[in-house]
């Protein structure tokens, strides 16, 4: 068959030629299981992810929130105005 035929045909993209002999089984996206597996398999999976990351994501976070803060207690105790400079002042 030509590929001008082909085109021809009015078929679409994913329907250009008939193939004979092979058989698509299909299941509808209607017909199959939204949450199919979602506790069984997902819960564990998540599990797992996260043993194999947390190593990775937490020492970052733990010292930029130990410097966080670090900054904010300092800021804190600098812009604090010191009662013995007043002292006189009446």
């Amino acid at each position: 068959m030509r590929l001008t035929q082909i085109l021809r045909s009015g078929g679409g993209f994913g329907t250009l030629a008939k193939i004979r002999g092979i058989v698509y089984f299909r299941l509808s996206p209607f017909e199959q299981k939204a949450f199919g597996g979602a506790i069984s398999h997902g819960v564990p999976n998540m599990l797992r992810r996260f043993r194999e990351n947390v190593l990775r994501v937490a020492p970052p976070i733990a010292i930029y929130y130990l410097i966080y803060s670090w900054a904010i207690q300092e800021h804190e105790r600098v812009v604090r105005k010191k009662p013995g400079d007043f002292a006189d002042d009446v």
